[in-house]
């Protein structure tokens, strides 16, 4: 594929990209990396919804995120990063960063971040419709839970929302959320740090990015250790995983089913009394 950009393309290679995109590694002629991701039928804004979410992640500084090299309306091309492995310290301070980018707040529950041009959360080809909330269980229940039960057609899924102010633990105030952080979404550089990729960001509850951070092949127990030192978690916290998974579970059921449906089904019932 011929990779267009402002900046003078020397070669582009085709590199792993994920399930929807396409991937290229892109040398420049300047002698600069990126990391060039794209597809056909890109929905309207998506790449620069992705962009704005990668700064504002990376505003407060907590956790490196890729720096946005050119966005346009059908590519992303971002800093390329060559791939390491977390090491200890590594994993500390993904803990303690997270905890900075969490603290660093959001407007409100179901905020996107500044300068994204659409009003939809999108999680792969999954756009769910947001709006500021002022308070976070409403917000899991209206927006995240029920549209995609209902797509999943899981029925117990709405017995879990009639629960959802009685399960959902002390208020807190709105995080700056990753929005999609699974363990593949975590990068580790070669210097055995992390770096953050692919988000889905939006004002929410801290415990979501942990509790996704669990889902998928979690990783060293450091991370959550540190974490909770830095910022500790209400308590309760424990009892709550599986109720802040349910959102990553029903978007896999959507995507994918399989057996995810199953184990947002038996994950679901554990909540709904």
């Amino acid at each position: 594929m011929n990779i267009s950009l402002s900046r003078e393309v020397a070669r582009s290679e085709r590199v792993g990209g994920g399930c929807i995109n396409d991937g290229y590694r892109v040398e420049f002629a300047d002698g600069g990396r990126a990391f060039v991701k794209t597809r056909a039928e890109v929905a309207p804004g998506e790449y620069e919804t992705e962009a704005a979410a990668l700064r504002w992640l990376a505003e407060p500084g907590g956790v490196r995120l890729p720096e946005v090299i050119e966005v346009q309306p059908d590519l992303l091309a971002i800093e390329w990063v060559d791939e390491g492995s977390l090491s200890a310290g590594g994993a500390e301070d993904l803990g303690l960063g997270l905890a900075k980018m969490h603290a660093a707040g959001a407007g409100a529950f179901g905020v996107l971040p500044p300068g994204a041009p659409v009003t939809d959360l999108r999680i792969g080809p999954i756009a769910l419709p947001v709006e500021p909330y002022d308070d976070w269980p409403s917000f899991y229940a209206e927006r995240l839970l029920m549209p995609l039960g209902r797509q999943a057609g899981i029925g117990v899924i709405e017995r879990v929302c009639e629960r959802i102010h009685d399960l959902a633990g002390p208020a807190e105030p709105p995080a700056r959320l990753h929005g999609d952080l699974w363990g593949g979404n975590v990068l580790a550089g070669t210097d055995g740090r992390a770096w953050l990729i692919d988000p889905a960001a939006y004002g929410g509850h801290r415990e979501v990015d942990l509790a996704m951070l669990r889902l998928f092949g979690s990783p060293s127990g450091r991370v959550f250790d540190a974490y909770d030192e830095a910022a500790p978690l209400a308590d309760g916290h424990e009892e709550r995983v599986g109720l802040w998974q349910l959102f990553p579970l029903l978007v896999h059921t959507v995507l994918f089913g399989g057996g995810y449906g199953a184990q947002a089904e038996a994950t679901a019932r554990r909540y709904a009394g």
